[in-house]
């Protein structure tokens, strides 16, 4: 059985790997649709990400998708270039923040 976005997310903060993300700070809204989604927020700072179940009233970047495009883009099963090119994936803000935080987490 595989993870549900929720579980992916709650286990976030133990996968995340801070000497890729160096001194970044960062506070990355997603908001997923579908029947496990929801609005989380990533809010990574200080070598340490924290995720929460809330509507962020300012973020650096939103990402809006399905939960289980979510979970295929974290288990590597969804290439995020062709998703955000065919609009699977919608991004506002900093886009090559996106880019980077995939790498920051170990998946």
């Amino acid at each position: 059985m595989s993870a549900t976005a929720r579980e992916m997310l709650e286990a976030m903060p133990d996968a995340f790997l801070p000497e890729k993300a160096g001194d970044a700070t960062a506070r990355i809204q997603l908001d997923l649709a579908g029947d496990d989604g929801g609005a989380w927020l990533l809010d990574i700072a200080g070598g340490e990400c924290n995720v929460s179940e809330e509507k962020a009233s300012q973020a650096d970047v939103t990402v809006t998708m399905d939960a289980d495009d979510f979970v295929a883009l974290y288990s590597n099963k969804l290439n995020p270039v062709q998703a955000f090119m065919s609009g699977r994936i919608k991004v506002a803000g900093n886009v090559g923040m996106v880019m980077q935080l995939l790498n920051w987490f170990e998946r």
